[in-house]
């Protein structure tokens, strides 16, 4: 009986339901779903009394397009053993002690963060930022975002009991467990690429609630079953599990290694390869390239040429 295994990937501009599923070898891939996706635009009052413009995500449209998704695989008659989700980096939200969110989910475009990386770097040097996560200077970075936070509404971090990458809040709603996944992780700036976990100094130092950040896991992780109410809502169960939930770290997991013969490697060389020299470009929304390699570099030499 055949086996089909359902990957969740929302981009900024929009998103889609791909089921996946082993045959003769191969992975044979369907795409059941598609919606749109971008940020909305809502005013608040800034301290100033002045109304002011943020840019926000619709979670609740967004978690209403994943159960659609996963109902249409009933519909097929294709029912996943596991899902899995990826999204954008750097975004998050907060939530209370009774799993409320606090404030919006704001989005990386927003100008909240606007001279954020200044307040920043009166608590941490840039140079010794980046020798300790080795994550490119971005101003919508997470760590920048959480400045913006405490400086603009403290009140939010001081009752945050949970901080969660949009990735890991999808996940929790659909099997209610709170985990952080480390490729998503990464992109907020905060994470010490040596131990693969919070770097709470740093984290202490520029005086963020560290009882908000969850526990780190690894890709391959599985989180839980759905929940009753999701169960309900898309006719069936299945597991939950951590794909890379940065979307470029999936799509970079999924490229084919190829020898200098252009031929498909074994799989006893393919990760001797991906130390190679070979380069990929990845595009969505925007369009990145690098290699893949086995540790951070941290270096002087690579924070100067804005590697991350």
């Amino acid at each position: 009986m055949e086996k089909y295994f359902l990957a969740i990937d929302i981009g900024a501009s929009g998103g889609r339901h791909i089921l996946g599923c082993l045959k003769d070898g191969k992975i044979e891939l369907e795409e059941v779903y598609r919606f749109e996706n971008g940020m909305d635009k809502t005013e608040e009052t800034g301290e100033d009394g002045r109304k002011k413009t943020v840019l926000v995500w619709n979670l609740d449209r967004l978690f209403s397009e994943i159960i659609t998704g996963m109902k249409k695989c009933k519909e097929l008659g294709r029912i996943p053993e596991s899902v899995g989700i990826d999204t954008w980096g750097v975004d998050y939200v907060l939530l209370d002690e009774n799993d409320e969110l606090l404030g919006k989910a704001v989005g990386y475009r927003d100008h909240r963060t606007d001279g954020m990386d200044a307040e920043v770097f009166k608590i941490i040097s840039e140079e010794e930022l980046y020798s300790r996560t080795g994550i490119q200077k971005a101003i919508y970075n997470t760590i920048y975002q959480l400045m913006a936070v405490k400086k603009q509404t403290p009140e939010y971090m001081e009752k945050a009991a949970a901080m969660l990458m949009l990735p890991d809040y999808f996940h929790f709603r659909l099997c209610g467990q709170k985990v952080q996944e480390y490729s998503e992780a990464t992109t907020s700036q905060l994470v010490d690429p040596a131990t693969r976990n919070w770097d709470y100094e740093l984290i202490e130092k520029l005086g963020y609630n560290k009882r908000m950040f969850q526990e780190i896991k690894m890709p391959g992780t599985v989180v839980g079953r759905l929940t009753d109410e999701v169960k309900e809502l898309v006719g069936y169960d299945c597991s939950v599990v951590l794909p890379p939930t940065h979307d470029t770290a999936s799509a970079v997991m999924a490229i084919p290694i190829v020898s200098e013969r252009h031929e498909q490697v074994s799989a006893e060389a393919h990760d001797s390869l991906r130390e190679s020299a070979q380069c990929y470009i990845s595009s969505g929304t925007w369009s990145l390239m690098g290699v893949e390699k086995a540790e951070a570099d941290c270096s002087g030499a690579s924070r100067k040429a804005n590697f991350t």
